[in-house]
């Protein structure tokens, strides 16, 4: 309990009703747009349909009228934005899917392939997967099998050559662009553990401590797990938060029992004073 304390004392709090929101699609919206009009029009016969009453009543349904035709109005000024919105997305994803298959179909064939083994490219956005097969590449790094993709191998030695150098300004940047240009990659939880290693060569103790625990967050029982967890432990004991780095270097010996880890989290609770 203690320990995930120290999640939320690092990045703070995330607003729950954020993924319910997301998960909202454009056409939910305008269904929903489309049963609000149709009960607004109920509404509005309802109201229009009584000429018996008398002045006051008719005064008070008028002003009804009013609301509710503004209310319609402003409903139907909506829904052309929203059809104006999924015409724009609809215009982009199929301009992006061109782009794709001519990415594709360049890359093929400037690394010699068979052009004619390439698939139907993938919808921008979608779920399905490109059927062309991916470039064939020799991954050194910790990828746990997955394949890599064009290019990223070569930006992630970059982002290490920087580091390797001390360049942390550099390599700090590569890293952080990294994971934003390869999201999902088998070598994000690595390079968030590298980028804490450039911030904290900053002396931004801090970002570097989010860092690590981004990594952790990502890939709790992941290669580099419980270095990151040792690491955010590290850093919360340089930021003078001795109770919850204690509590942090604990979790590496007990989470991570055969790490190489597990010796430095206990020098360094030693370090601390820890209990």
């Amino acid at each position: 309990m203690r320990f995930a304390f120290i999640f939320a004392l690092v990045l703070g709090a995330v607003p729950l009703g954020a993924a319910a929101q997301d998960a909202q699609t454009l056409a939910d919206i305008r269904q929903e747009l489309t049963v609000l009009n149709t009960e607004m029009q109920k509404l509005k016969r309802e109201l229009s349909t009584t000429g018996k009453a008398g002045q006051d009543s008719q005064l008070a349904a008028g002003s009804v009228l009013e609301r509710v035709n503004a209310m319609e109005s402003e409903l139907t000024r909506v829904t052309a934005k929203a059809e104006e919105l999924e015409f724009r997305i609809n215009r982009i994803v199929n301009d992006g899917t061109r782009r794709i298959a001519d990415l594709e179909f360049r890359l093929v064939e400037l690394e010699g392939g068979d052009i004619s083994t390439l698939g139907q490219t993938s919808t921008l956005g979608g779920d399905d997967q490109a059927t062309a097969p991916p470039p064939a590449v020799a991954p050194p790094l910790e990828t746990n099998g997955a394949q890599l993709a064009v290019g990223e191998q070569d930006d992630f030695k970059r982002a290490q050559e920087a580091l390797a150098e001390s360049d942390f300004r550099t390599a700090a940047d590569q890293f952080a662009t990294f994971n934003q240009t390869y999201p999902g990659s088998p070598l994000s939880t690595q390079a968030d553990v590298r980028r804490g290693d450039a911030l904290r060569g900053l002396g931004d103790v801090r970002e570097a401590a989010r860092a690590y625990l981004a990594a952790f967050s990502g890939a709790p029982t992941g290669p580099f797990a419980a270095e990151a967890l040792f690491q955010l432990g590290s850093a919360l004991g340089e930021l003078g938060q001795t109770s919850e780095a204690c509590v942090t270097l604990g979790e590496v010996g007990v989470r991570f029992p055969d790490s190489a880890f597990v010796s430095q989290a206990a020098g360094r609770q030693q370090a601390l004073g820890c209990v």
